[in-house]
């Protein structure tokens, strides 16, 4: 790992809890998508030595995944109940409080950042900040409904299987990045192929049932009181429903960066993208980076802003963006190909 951190596994309710870094430290939240974990939808960002200069200088990261989606994990027993959103949602209540932690900053992808909303939602005064990468508020349209359907079919009679992992493949990456021209499939894809196979089937099954069953937060996101940082990848099936959910949120608080030829794994295809947004995000809160690595690079440009990936908006440096009164942005980041 390119950062000094402490790793801890704890065992809380069916579920465990990683942390890394020091206690002492503000908390940053952690939710994955369906089918991932800490590992298969974060190492991508973390292992970035400007994220992890930015994230490890400032928090105590708290990584939840969903139950039964841990490493290692056993096949949750069926006599054990089926959870739906608000119970996940509750379950990081629990985490907090077995933590002894009042308030914290919240990251999520996709169904984690679903959660994570409407973790927000029911404990208003416990939320410091939201970051959401290709975040999802609708309750699920009928063809999402059904496709769902088939995913927990195949789960349930033929397990973690070829046809399932392609499905799964496009809900986390886009087109250009699964169809590389090389023909041969990126590092990004065949890591993401082998952590798949770790999955529990049925564990997952549980997952994607409960946010199948989901519910519209539309109506209540006006009424979230926390800064909000959404990151839209626009290959993911749900842009547009990200891009929903941030015009639905107040415009005094919520920021959009749309990211070009991603899915909705941006933490994974394009991580670099995300650095520049997050850390003048968390200036708002009074968070910087290390200051070794605001320095010049071995190749001569700055890590602080990775030009080389992407090409930021003035507006999202603007004052407005880092204080309190954050302003909604349409900014699209540019990946070169």
């Amino acid at each position: 790992m390119p950062f000094s951190a402490i790793l801890f596994i704890i065992f809380l309710s069916i579920f465990d809890i990683s942390l890394c870094g020091d206690r002492d430290k503000p908390a940053l939240i952690t939710y994955p998508d369906v089918a991932l974990n800490y590992v298969s939808c974060f190492q991508g960002l973390l292992f970035c030595p400007e994220a992890a200069s930015l994230m490890l200088r400032n928090f105590c990261i708290y990584h939840i995944d969903a139950p039964g989606h841990e490493l290692g994990a056993d096949v949750i027993s069926s006599d054990e109940p089926l959870l739906c959103v608000d119970d996940l949602a509750d379950q990081v209540a629990e985490v907090l409080d077995f933590f002894g932690l009042r308030e914290v900053m919240c990251m999520g992808v996709t169904a984690g950042a679903y959660i994570l909303t409407l973790f927000a939602m029911k404990y208003k005064e416990r939320v410091l900040g939201l970051i959401l990468v290709s975040p999802i508020c609708k309750g699920p349209s009928w063809t999402e409904w059904i496709y769902n359907k088939v995913l927990m079919n195949l789960l349930y009679f033929y397990g973690m299987c070829g046809l399932l992992k392609e499905c799964l493949l496009q809900r986390y990456f886009s087109k250009e990045l699964r169809c590389s021209i090389e023909g041969s499939e990126s590092e990004v894809i065949l890591t993401c192929r082998r952590l798949l196979d770790e999955r529990q089937s049925l564990n997952v099954m549980r997952f994607l049932q409960a946010v199948n069953a989901r519910r519209d937060l539309s109506e209540g996101l006006k009424n979230l009181q926390c800064k909000t940082l959404i990151f839209a990848g626009e290959s993911s099936p749900f842009h547009a429903e990200s891009i929903h959910m941030s015009t639905k949120m107040d415009s005094k608080i919520c920021a959009l960066v749309e990211v070009e030829a991603c899915g909705s794994l941006v933490t994974e295809e394009h991580p670099n993208s995300m650095i520049v947004p997050i850390e003048c995000f968390l200036m708002g809160f009074g968070f910087h980076r290390q200051p070794h690595f605001a320095s010049s690079s071995s190749n001569g440009s700055s890590p602080a802003s990775p030009s080389n990936h992407s090409i930021m908006s003035p507006e999202l440096l603007s004052q407005e963006s880092l204080g309190i009164k954050l302003k909604p942005i349409r900014t699209r980041v540019h990946v070169e190909t």
